[in-house]
């Protein structure tokens, strides 16, 4: 590989001049793919609506029976937004009997209490 003294972002951006350019993050690659799958999974209405009703039921954790007449929607759209909260880390599972109960995880009431101080602190 040959070795020059232009700088380049891993994007192939020349930014030797120095004059501009100057952003940067500390994310890699992975931890970008991940906050933008926890971003994706609430960037739904259904979704995001489903991850408050569930954060709202604590510790005992929402059944999934009776999110469909809360969130206005089939027990099978509501199924495939647990599907997808779960999977972007945002609910837990836990079987009992026929039922499935979900509860937020931490990183969930942490992403929601965020957005709640920033709606707070917009409103002042």
């Amino acid at each position: 590989m040959e070795s020059n003294s232009a700088e380049s972002t891993d994007r192939g951006i020349d930014t030797s001049d120095g004059d501009c350019c100057t952003a940067s993050h500390s994310l890699t690659d992975q931890a970008l793919l991940d906050d933008v799958a926890v971003l994706s999974a609430v960037g739904n209405e259904t979704r995001y609506e489903t991850l408050r009703y569930v954060a709202g039921a604590g510790r005992e954790g929402a059944c999934v029976c009776e999110l469909p007449p809360l969130v206005g929607v089939t027990q099978g759209t509501v199924s495939n937004a647990l599907s997808r909260l779960r999977e972007a880390g945002l609910v837990s599972r836990r079987k009992e009997g026929r039922w499935r109960y979900y509860t937020a995880t931490t990183e969930a009431r942490a992403l929601l209490s965020t957005l709640d101080t920033l709606r707070e602190e917009s409103d002042e």
